[in-house]
């Protein structure tokens, strides 16, 4: 009995041992003294370069171990350490600290010293704002103002600063702002290039200069050229009142490719519809973003197939020589009750990991001065680490920079020498241009000189797609990419951040460059697409996967392709094997819907009939809809290969269809809203969240509920 209990009490102590080392996400919401949300504030473990920042909510996730101990610092806050136990949730109410800061302010229109007058003051001068002034007002000001969070007002068509002061000072009230000498007691909005200082009060003394009204403290706000300057206050609150009308409902300096919907066409006119396949799905997480946010999303950003591939469905996995299986099912069109749906399914194998060839990986980071954001390099380089720890001994890395210039900071480092490779990854800092050109260029050497012949070699560009250096162009980074593509090496890009956001550039690298794309709106993302995901993002087991459909004129009036607008192809292009297409990732699905006009039947969207059309060999398919093709390439392989299958006229109706088309369709449908389509009739919420709650029984992880809860937000 006693050898049992010192059996028991030496495996509790291993467990307990194992379990200390083992790493953990610690997340939570740090407050001000106000208990509202404080933006910015720096969480490090301590002794290591480890570190987060809070976002706009004051929210945070950060993988620790457990007896770690967090360091949470704000400037005008006294910092606090906390050790991790074993809860994983940390909230953290911070107190705010007059600090010693010997430095001259401006009180109205004299000059004193801050230690003669306050004991709680702070300045921000214009080389930091205008550091930021196109691409982040936001980090010109945020966490380098005690007194005041300061905010990006994203949503106004040119660049702009709020500042708000609610959330910390004393009271539940706003503090005075003084423009140019000039009292104003609204939140201003103004351009961050026209700001040449910002100056605060938030003690006593600020109530002894300008009187009750600055009872909640004081910011002083500089302009450039005194714009506001012998203003009355009448003046002043007309001027800028005048400067917060009509917002416009999207990011101002964000980017993405115009593209007009598929149309119908006539299988008499068009009998080929030809198209590469998508495997992206970052569209689906930017909009995610957008709704979350609050924010209107735009129409160009969405785009339905990213959207459709972002979830899994339940495809058998292939059983012949093809790395993949093909899966078709033909029912009713739910938003066009006359009309009905085909959808092509694609269900790559999946390889086991140890049968996975060896990595050579290039980590392409951006380092520039508009990654300076809580949700764009501190982000990073989180998303990287859990990347990191999916590699093994055979696989390597390595990192190269670029800013104003591109440089290597890690050589080609082993997957098992992996705290080398987080520390390297944990000293990158922002600032500068953006010279992403000169990164590639240098990624790409990198990846060549240390090729592994039938290995897995791959850069990973990661980005906020802000290339203002150089080759900067759309036309440039495409026409680079292109060429890069030749070497055999792939391309994943990893896209992160909010307000100067770069979709349309981050989606021609991965279109044209062997590759993919992913949006990365927070570490939950990263977690599914580097570390769930990994095999299926990270390894192609083909490349140049194309589609071509012959509708039969017998049975389809008119057809059209739902999404993939940028991914469609020339007819004669199908065979070409120069003609680059989308890759395929070990596991994945892919997804594709064509809306269908049936023979015969009447519809707003119908075509006309082409006189001198031929269908004399018709008669002889009667019982065929479409004849689908597919071609693809092996990896490393030149000469792509044909698959071919018939697709029989054998509709089923939509509550007997699976819970995989349902769900997809529904998917598709929230697009076609979101995109206001023309083509839709119906676009009613409630029809959409119904058929979507039909499909979503097999959801282990909750992607599909997140969907549903998405379309519940947007009426």
């Amino acid at each position: 009995m006693k050898s049992q209990k010192l059996i028991s009490l030496a495996l509790t102590m291993f467990f307990s041992v194992l379990s200390f080392g083992q790493e953990i996400t610690i997340t939570g919401t740090v407050i001000d003294d106000t208990n509202l949300p404080l933006a910015g504030v720096s969480i490090i473990v301590k002794e290591t370069q480890k570190g987060t920042q809070t976002d706009f909510n004051g929210k945070y996730s950060i993988p620790v171990k457990k007896g770690d101990h967090l360091t949470f610092a704000y400037i005008g806050y006294n910092s606090q350490t906390i050790k991790v136990g074993s809860s994983n949730v940390i909230n953290v109410k911070m107190v705010s600290a007059a600090n010693s800061l010997d430095e001259v302010v401006v009180v109205g229109y004299a000059t004193q010293k801050k230690k003669d007058f306050t004991g709680s003051v702070m300045q921000v001068r214009s080389e930091a704002v205008e550091r930021y002034s196109r691409s982040n007002a936001q980090q010109a000001l945020q966490g380098k103002v005690a007194g005041v969070a300061v905010s990006a007002n994203q949503v106004y068509a040119s660049p702009s600063i709020m500042i708000r002061g609610i959330s910390t000072t004393n009271g539940n009230n706003s503090p005075l702002y003084i423009i140019d000498g000039v009292p104003y007691e609204n939140e201003p909005k103004l351009d961050p290039k026209n700001i040449k200082s910002v100056d605060v009060l938030k003690d006593a003394s600020s109530s002894t200069i300008y009187g009750n009204r600055a009872s909640n403290g004081v910011v002083m706000i500089t302009t450039q050229n005194g714009d506001f300057k012998g203003m009355t206050e009448k003046e002043l609150r007309t001027k800028l009142d005048a400067i917060n009308i009509n917002p416009s409902p999207t990011p101002n300096q964000e980017d993405y490719e115009n593209f007009v919907e598929n149309q119908f066409e006539t299988p008499k006119s068009a009998p080929l519809s030809t198209f590469s396949i998508d495997v992206d799905n970052a569209s689906y997480t930017n909009i995610r973003r957008f709704i979350n946010n609050g924010q209107a999303v735009p129409k160009d950003a969405v785009r339905i197939e990213e959207m459709m591939n972002f979830f899994k469905y339940s495809y058998p996995q292939p059983t012949d020589k093809h790395p993949f299986s093909i899966n078709t099912e033909y029912s009713d069109c739910p938003w066009n009750p006359k009309h009905q749906l085909l959808k092509i399914g694609l269900q790559g194998k999946n390889i086991p990991t140890e049968s996975l060839p060896a990595s050579n990986l290039v980590f392409l980071i951006d380092v520039s001065g508009s990654m300076n954001s809580a949700n764009k390099l501190p982000l990073l380089k989180q998303s990287l680490k859990i990347l990191v720890n999916e590699l093994r001994k055979e696989d390597k890395v390595a990192i190269v920079v670029y800013a104003g210039a591109a440089g290597l900071v890690l050589p080609p480092t082993t997957g098992d020498q992996k705290q080398t490779i987080i520390d390297a990854l944990d000293k990158l800092n922002a600032g500068g241009s953006t010279a992403g050109g000169a990164g590639i260029d240098l990624a790409y050497k990198t990846a060549l000189g240390h090729f592994i012949k039938g290995g897995n070699n791959r850069v990973i560009l990661a980005t906020d797609g802000d290339f203002n250096v150089g080759s900067s162009s759309n036309k440039d980074m495409e026409s680079l990419i292109e060429e890069k593509r030749k070497s055999g090496v792939f391309l994943t890009c990893l896209g992160y951040g909010m307000g100067n956001y770069k979709d349309s550039k981050m989606e021609i690298l991965a279109n044209k460059g062997n590759g993919n794309y992913a949006y990365i709106d927070n570490i939950q993302e990263a977690n599914r697409f580097l570390g769930k995901e990994f095999k299926g993002s990270m390894f192609a087991i083909a490349k140049d996967v194309k589609i071509q459909i012959e509708f039969n004129p017998k049975h389809v009036q008119s057809y059209r392709l739902i999404g993939y607008e940028n991914r469609k192809l020339r007819p004669e292009d199908f065979k070409n094997d120069a003609i680059d297409a989308g890759e395929l990732g070990s596991g994945h699905t892919v997804t594709a819907l064509y809306e269908i006009i049936p023979t015969g039947i009447e519809s707003t969207y119908s075509l006309p009939d082409l006189k001198y059309t031929n269908t004399t060999n018709v008669a002889n398919y009667n019982n065929e809809l479409a004849t689908i093709k597919f071609r693809y390439k092996k990896p490393d392989g030149e000469n792509s290969i044909e698959m071919i299958q018939t697709i029989n006229d054998k509709t089923i109706a939509l509550k007997a269809a699976s819970e995989d088309f349902k769900f997809t369709t529904a998917v598709a449908w929230f697009g076609l809203k979101l995109r206001d389509s023309k083509l839709v009739s119906d676009k009613d919420t409630q029809s959409i969240l119904a058929l979507a709650k039909k499909g979503i029984s097999k959801d282990v992880d909750g992607y599909k509920a997140e969907l549903v809860r998405l379309v519940e937000t947007v009426q």
